[in-house]
Parts: structure tokens; C-alpha cells; sequence
């Protein structure tokens, strides 16, 4: 049985047992991506149009759409034996019928909530390398050659935060298993790269005290403070004001603790 697998976390892919599926032109790539977005889901054919031309629809606008999904059709059935995924004419629109783990993003999502999980129960470890596997899944930005051609679907900025959002659920998992030294290049990056995120700098904060470099935690928080003044008008939060203030007086409460050792007054940091 051939296993086909849908990726959208990064340029749009159709693979079959590793090799590349072409799938035809703009249009038929838009199409699909949409309806994997919200795949096991009815799209009112209405949104999907709305998906593709922002209410400015040409004259076959209903007819382009017809013939994406005949093409999409086509392409399934010659490449799925059996076919496991299936697109539905369902009023007032159209069902992608798919196994969620087939669709890279879905399988994120599944990994995250066990990652979750798991690190709610204490098990960071085991959180640090399930939230790994699930950040592994992403190429780059979701469906980035559709955003090459203007699209700029809402639901693409909502997945970025997801990712963003596992980051700092899996560096919580990192820190609580004692990889300070380890996350400090990657916490580095992402607070350039966002750097009115106040969580991913307390984490860096944090990780670069307990690597044993306070004056580089301390210009951290200056940095995301200038940030958020600059761009927001407004101070870092209390909890990030209050981390600053113990880095300064370099208080054992933030020193690192096996999870056998009691608990200080920051280890939650370490635990999300």
C-alpha cells in the first residue's frame, strides 16, 4: 500500500513513499492547501473563493475552483492505492477526507498536546523530545510558496504562534532537564526574532544565569525592554521585572534543581 503525506508546514508538498507528487499550477496548489488547513472539515465553497481572490472574483471564479478540484481529484486517485484520501462535493461545499497524521501539521498538533502532557505530569524528558519530534515536522514558514504568490491566509499567522507557542513549552521541558547550556543559541535567535516575546526572554535570561553568565542575562532584559517600549509603548511585565531582580541579587531560588531537590522560589520557570 502506497502511503501518501500532505506537508504544509513549509512550501506545499504531496509526497509519495518520499518522492514529490506534482501537483499542477497555483490555483490547484491554493486550493488544496485551504482545504488541508481545515481538512476532515465542510468549506462552504463561498470561503474557499473568498480564500483565493479577497472578494475580488473573476467572471469563472465558481468554474476555476470546479476544475482545481477535478484536477486534485485526479491526482489522488492515481497515486493512492487504495485511496485513503478522498475530496467530497459536500454542500454547501467540500470535504477533504484525510488521516490527520498524514497531514504534517496535524501530527504537530497531536505531538504538542502529548508533549504537553507530559510535562504538566513532570516528565520533562520525555516533553523535551516529543516537543523536538514535533518542531522537527517544520521547513519553514506554512505553506511559504503560496505566501510567495500574496497569499496571506489569517489561519497561516495562527499556525506560526503555534509553532512559536511549542518553542517556549518546549524550552520550559529543557530547562526543567537542566539544558541551559544547550538552548542559549537557539533562545538567542528567537529573541532577535521576537523580541517583544516576553517568555522566550525570561527563558534566556534564565538560561544564561545558570550557564554562569549574569551580565549577558541582565543586557538580555535590557534589550527586550527597549524592544517593548519601542514597538509596544509599554514596560516588560511584572514576572520578567521580578526575574530581573533576582538575577541581580543572584538569589539560589534560580540556581538549577534536579527533580529530586526541593523546589526554589523560580523553579516553576523550569516547569512552564
Amino acid at each position: 500500500m502506497t502511503v501518501v503525506e500532505f506537508r504544509v508546514l513549509g512550501e506545499l508538498d504531496v509526497v509519495e513513499d518520499g518522492a514529490q507528487i506534482q501537483l499542477g499550477g497555483v490555483t490547484r496548489r491554493a486550493v488544496l492547501g485551504y482545504l488541508l488547513l481545515h481538512n476532515n472539515q465542510v468549506v462552504p465553497a463561498s470561503q474557499l473563493r473568498e480564500a483565493l481572490w479577497s472578494g475580488d472574483y473573476p467572471p469563472t471564479a465558481r468554474k476555476i475552483v470546479q476544475n482545481a478540484v477535478s484536477g486534485i481529484r485526479r491526482v489522488l486517485a492515481e497515486h493512492e492505492r487504495p485511496a485513503q484520501t478522498t475530496l467530497l462535493t459536500q454542500p454547501p461545499g467540500y470535504l477533504l477526507r484525510v488521516d490527520p497524521d498524514a497531514v504534517d501539521l496535524m501530527l504537530f498538533r497531536r505531538l504538542v498536546r502529548i508533549a504537553a502532557d507530559e510535562l504538566a505530569s513532570g516528565a520533562a524528558e520525555h516533553a523535551r523530545v516529543r516537543f523536538r519530534q514535533a518542531l522537527g515536522l517544520w521547513r519553514g514558514r506554512p505553506l511559504a510558496d503560496l505566501a510567495e504568490n500574496g497569499i496571506l491566509w489569517s489561519e497561516l499567522t495562527a499556525i506560526e504562534d503555534e509553532r512559536l507557542n511549542a518553542y517556549e513549552n518546549c524550552f520550559d521541558a529543557e530547562l526543567a532537564s537542566g539544558r541551559h547550556r544547550e538552548i542559549t543559541p537557539e533562545l538567542e535567535i528567537l529573541t532577535v526574532a521576537v523580541p517583544t516575546r516576553e517568555t522566550f526572554c525570561k527563558q534566556y535570561m534564565l538560561a544564561l544565569y545558570r550557564s554562569g553568565r549574569q551580565a549577558d542575562a541582565l543586557k538580555a532584559f535590557q534589550r527586550t525592554r527597549g524592544a517593548l517600549v519601542e514597538h509596544l509603548g509599554i514596560e516588560p511585565g511584572l514576572e520578567l521585572q521580578r526575574l530581573y531582580q533576582m538575577i541581580l541579587r543572584q538569589d539560589p531560588g534560580l540556581e538549577f534543581l534536579s527533580p529530586s531537590q526541593p523546589s526554589g522560589p523560580w523553579r516553576h520557570i523550569a516547569a512552564g
